[in-house]
């Protein structure tokens, strides 16, 4: 019962955190479970709730979406993101939490540092980027920092870097959940109910999410996601699951 409670709080905050910086419900959410479940099977649980999360978010900024970007830089980052989720079935626990905490470090890092909105990739880096995150995604599930990086170098405005960022994350969510139901099926429908808890948190999260943290002032929100998923990447660096 507390874990549930704790699952449900966390996937609101996660939520909320996505709707306004397009990234971080995987990287909230995924380290909580894996506390109870190990990364690999969190990482598996978690897709579900981020498919239903991003889907949520993609309708509502679905005028913005850039379709060029989309069409071309999205469909390779689906297929990467499906080559990670083959990986991801032959990768042990421990592995994917070290991964999963480096990615969270170096994503902590950038927002503290302001790294991601001064980071302009060439067209060509900018295309290797977007495998790496599809990689990621498939992977470990947490692709965010390094596909926003990626993007910067298409120069779209910010409303469709946000909306194309999402849509983008969600071809990826769909390479990827098919091959976790294939490998991880039985294990994910034990869990069940965590997986319902999160998928309705996340959608309260999306919801409410942009009018509540409006309020905040935008540097002061980065720095404080920054500073959690630093320390929960470290954490998870020093105590793999």
């Amino acid at each position: 019962m507390v874990f549930d409670l704790i699952v449900a709080v966390v996937a609101v905050v996660a939520g909320m955190v996505a709707s306004v910086a397009g990234f971080g419900i995987g990287s909230l959410l995924t380290p909580v479970l894996a506390f109870q479940v190990g990364t690999k099977l969190a990482v598996a649980l978690v897709a579900l709730p981020h498919v239903g999360g991003t889907a949520l978010r993609l309708w509502m900024l679905r005028a913005h979406v850039d379709r060029h970007v989309l069409l071309n830089f999205g469909i390779a980052s689906a297929v990467c993101g499906l080559v990670g989720a083959v990986l991801h079935a032959f990768a042990t626990s421990i592995v994917l939490s070290r991964i999963f905490g480096g990615l969270l470090v170096l994503a902590g890092i950038s927002s503290l540092v302001g790294l991601m909105e001064r980071l302009q990739l060439p067209r060509w880096a900018a295309w290797v980027a977007g495998g790496l995150s599809g990689i990621f995604g498939g992977l470990v599930g947490n692709q965010g920092s390094i596909r926003s990086a990626a993007l910067l170098g298409f120069h779209v405005p910010r409303d469709a870097f946000v909306a194309t960022a999402t849509a983008i994350a969600l071809l990826v969510d769909v390479g990827r959940v098919p091959v976790y139901l294939a490998t991880q099926g039985s294990a994910i429908l034990h869990y069940w109910p965590q997986v319902v808890i999160g998928l309705a948190g996340v959608a309260v999260g999306t919801l409410v999410g942009a009018r509540l943290l409006r309020r905040i002032p935008e540097k002061v929100f980065r720095r404080i996601v920054g500073l959690l998923i630093l320390a929960i990447g470290i954490y998870m660096l020093v105590h793999p699951t």
